[in-house]
């Protein structure tokens, strides 16, 4: 069974803004949002390598490519949050963003795939793990010191996106695994992390709203 491809995987329409000017909501809520947005970005990508020819199919592969996507996305998500927020609320917002990614990849890969087998670890506990063991990788690279330093901003140096790509190698059939990493360092890795950038710089920072200009009132 296959998913099929998408003609021309267009740039998901995400929405950031969550949160009213000075509205000053839990680490839980924040998190959840931060999830649906690295889910969407994560889906994007698998769409765009599957519409370059790599024959990522329903499946094992399927899922293994979205949860490396998601685990790559998720650290990039920390750093900026070790950026914005004290260690305590670090820690809040992060467990709760993968625990959001966790129950959102179960519930699809339940709906696919089916059901752990009895005995094993559910979908999302397996993530979990797959997450606590990347991020002390990933843990090991840094930021791309030709990016800039956009305050509160974190974009992966080549280190970071070279470790992403070998490990989707995995995904995909033996003789495609030279091009797809060349695919995820040259393409899809920058543009999901540009993209998560941008849409959780204004889901952390919102913009200001215009002060509204006083009535005047005759006399």
């Amino acid at each position: 069974m296959a998913l099929p491809t998408p003609p021309s995987p267009a740039i998901p329409r995400l929405k950031t803004q969550w949160f009213r000017h000075g509205d000053s909501r839990g680490a839980e809520q924040q998190a959840g949002a931060a999830a649906f947005i690295v889910w969407r970005i994560a889906r994007h990508a698998l769409d765009r390598t599957r519409h370059a020819g790599f024959g990522v199919e329903l499946g094992a592969s399927y899922f293994r490519f979205l949860r490396e996507m998601l685990a790559f996305l998720a650290a990039i998500a920390d750093r900026m949050a070790h950026a914005r927020m004290d260690a305590p609320a670090r820690a809040a917002f992060t467990g709760a963003m993968v625990r959001h990614l966790a129950r959102i990849l179960q519930e699809s890969e339940d709906e696919w795939l089916g059901p752990a087998a009895p005995g094993q670890p559910v979908h999302g506990d397996t993530f979990i793990d797959l997450v606590n063991e990347l991020f002390t990788h990933y843990a090991e690279f840094g930021a791309d010191p030709q990016a800039g330093a956009e305050p509160g901003g974190f974009t992966p140096d080549f280190a970071f996106v070279r470790y992403l790509g070998h490990r989707l190698e995995a995904t995909v059939a033996p003789q495609e695994r030279r091009w797809v990493q060349d695919q995820v360092i040259s393409a899809e890795a920058p543009d999901a992390a540009a993209m998560l950038q941008k849409s959780l710089r204004d889901l952390f920072s919102p913009p200001a709203r215009r002060a509204r200009r006083p009535a005047v009132s005759g006399d």
